[in-house]
């Protein structure tokens, strides 16, 4: 995330054909995004209630393929003052049906950013896409022993007995999903530092529950000289802006979920904060405009 890492990432990965990472500044908070690699899902499963004539128009329109499309993956690295925050952590080696995701790790060591100075991780949700970095081998004996965990109360709560009754699933994802939770919780339980409904992590960076796709699902709001910037987790999804009301497959209360999606980004739009998202394309960093009913993901220049 500064100039003294340059050469030793370039010498890291000289391999990739296409950038893995971004960086930005929030007034004094530098953010880094960094891309986790893709998971093929099947194109239903972003909008189990939509007709099917529609998806297809979507799809379409997009230039997207209409059977299988690949979701982005992305986590995030903060810097505010002395403390280094990892937002997230991918999918690890948790599925092996996603070859192409699991790049976290490798990636931060590649941009010069050594688990050990990690003091903070915020956990969006406790998905396997974003906690099964974490159970990688050797990852957890990298971190500090002392790394704070912030995750929300209910998120914790939750997978204690998930319900997966609303949720619309490819077969074996379910069972994939509360072992990998069963063993974070486990693993890192002595780390966990929970919180009911909001909490500041660092001077400017506030993680805020809003439940809806998972009951203790947050987003980290970072704010600082006068500028904002979202990171929305799984609240927001490419069709989202199109199509709010659409709802996810993966989503536990798909309809406490979308009101979330709509209050979220009517939210930024008013602020006129940048948006950055797990789920949408590499590096995800846009602004929100209101269109009619729904809205528009306005994609940031990148700065060179």
């Amino acid at each position: 995330m500064n100039v003294a890492n340059t050469s030793r990432a370039r010498k890291a990965r000289l391999d990739e054909l296409v950038p893995s990472r971004y960086a930005l500044r929030i007034g004094k908070i530098d953010v880094l995004l960094i891309s986790d690699g893709v998971l093929p899902l099947p194109t239903t499963t972003m909008s189990t209630n939509a007709e099917p004539a529609a998806r297809t128009a979507w799809l379409d329109e997009k230039f997207l393929p209409r059977e299988t499309l690949d979701w982005a993956l992305n986590v995030a690295v903060v810097r505010s003052g002395d403390q280094t925050i990892l937002i997230d952590s991918g999918v690890g080696g948790e599925f092996p049906a996603f070859p192409r995701a699991g790049q976290s790790i490798p990636r931060l060591e590649a941009a010069g950013i050594d688990l050990s100075s990690v003091t903070d991780i915020v956990i969006t949700h406790m998905h396997m896409d974003h906690v099964g970095g974490l159970l990688g081998e050797g990852v957890k004996e990298r971190l500090r022993k002392d790394v704070r965990i912030h995750v929300a109360e209910a998120e914790v709560k939750f997978w204690e007995a998930p319900d997966f009754s609303k949720t619309v699933m490819p077969a074996p994802i379910p069972d994939v999903l509360r072992s990998v939770a069963g063993r974070f919780a486990n693993a890192y339980r002595s780390q966990l530092r929970t919180f009911a409904e909001e909490v500041e992590v660092a001077p400017g960076v506030l993680a805020r529950r809003t439940g809806g796709h998972t009951p203790g699902h947050s987003v980290v709001c970072l704010e600082s000289g006068g500028e904002r910037l979202t990171f929305a987790g799984d609240a927001i999804f490419q069709v989202g802006f199109d199509h709010p009301n659409w709802q996810n497959g993966f989503e536990h209360d798909p309809e406490e979920a979308v009101r979330v999606r709509v209050r979220l980004l009517r939210e930024v739009a008013s602020s006129g904060a940048l948006l950055a998202a797990t789920h949408l394309p590499f590096p995800s960093i846009c602004r929100v405009a209101v269109h009619g009913d729904a809205f528009r993901s306005v994609p940031a220049f990148w700065d060179y």
